[in-house]
């Protein structure tokens, strides 16, 4: 496993969270997949394992185009740490929801590990959470945007489904 100093994992991550706010942004989600290698893996604990840049594609693309990824305008890193040994960057993404209408912040966050594999390429993205939170939290937001008529024809049939 090759060894990368900490100013060019850091560089790498923070390119990487320029990116993600930019496709984010602009609604380009199959840009995602370009930060990764030809061969990367994605574990997505709730959706399974993604191998190869272009099954993460149609999985990001399918997922953050439809409720309530739909919904989600950006991904902050709460706080980040650096392995320089093994070339990885672990974080906490915060997964926003717009705001529904009452001013407050909503979302819930998940543990990232990266694997870094040169070039500003990633070879491997973990995602750790616990879906029952994301879950309650999407139908709490959804739930006031119902309130505030900021809930779509595609969140309603979701809501529909979730009220529980």
């Amino acid at each position: 496993m090759p060894t990368y100093a900490r100013t060019e994992l850091e560089s790498a991550f923070q390119h990487y969270q320029d990116e993600v706010a930019g496709i984010a942004s602009s609604g380009e989600w199959s840009r995602f997949a370009d930060l990764f290698t030809e061969d990367a893996t994605y574990v997505e604990h709730a959706y399974g394992t993604f191998n190869g840049r272009e099954q993460i594609r149609d999985w990001i693309v399918r997922t953050m185009t439809t409720f309530p990824g739909s919904e989600m305008p950006g991904f902050p890193i709460e706080w980040y740490v650096v392995d320089e040994e093994r070339g990885r960057i672990v974080c906490e993404v915060w997964n926003d929801l717009r705001d529904p209408g009452d001013g407050a912040r909503h979302g819930a966050s998940n543990l990232t590990i990266l694997t870094y594999a040169g070039d500003n390429l990633w070879s491997c993205e973990e995602d750790v959470y616990n879906p029952a939170t994301f879950l309650r939290a999407t139908r709490k937001w959804a739930k006031v945007a119902a309130t505030n008529g900021e809930l779509g024809a595609d969140g309603e049939a979701w809501l529909e489904m979730f009220a529980r």
